[in-house]
């Protein structure tokens, strides 16, 4: 797929068949989340593939936007592998969100659908998944095939002009 048709197909999917998600997929995606830039390469991510129906009734009681997806990612990443700005600016979340942003395009180019859920209780998750506190749970992507007609929310298409986001100089 062309990347601006990637690009302009995805939209966050609330709605998901319960067809499963093929391994050589779920493989592709990581192999795409592998290859995202991250400060220094630090390659500080830390990702869950959450597919077991024991780890998604733990996905489920994390967050209520789970959409009953059949297949779902925990985005994370470790503290003592981040790069540390000398401000002390910690650069893990930034690295998580790069890697979770080219996930979510892969799948799109796959035909699958995901929304980045960042609405979850992250204390819970380092808990029922058994993560040291230096793995910071950073965002939950629910992963699979949309459901027929499935559709992007109307405020989907709602873009602030250019002129509103963006200053020449």
């Amino acid at each position: 797929m062309e990347f601006q048709k990637v690009l302009d197909a995805r939209f966050s999917v609330r709605e998901f068949s319960d067809k499963q998600v093929e391994d050589e997929k779920i493989q592709q995606i990581l192999k795409t989340a592998q290859i995202a830039p991250t400060a220094k390469n630090s390659q500080p991510q830390k990702i869950l593939v959450i597919k077991s129906d024991e780890a998604m009734a733990k996905f489920r009681q994390c967050t209520k936007c789970h959409f009953d997806a059949p297949l779902g990612f925990v985005i994370c990443y470790d503290e003592k592998e981040s790069f540390l700005g000398k401000d002390g600016r910690q650069f893990g979340v930034l690295d998580a969100s790069i890697v979770t942003t080219y996930m979510m395009l892969k799948a799109t180019e796959l035909g699958l659908g995901t929304t980045w859920v960042g609405l979850f209780d992250a204390k819970q998750t380092q808990q029922l998944f058994n993560l040291p506190q230096n793995i910071i749970p950073l965002a939950f992507l629910p992963t699979g095939y949309p459901k027929e007609g499935c559709q992007p929310n109307p405020r989907h298409f709602d873009n602030k002009p250019l002129d509103e986001t963006t200053k020449w100089l």
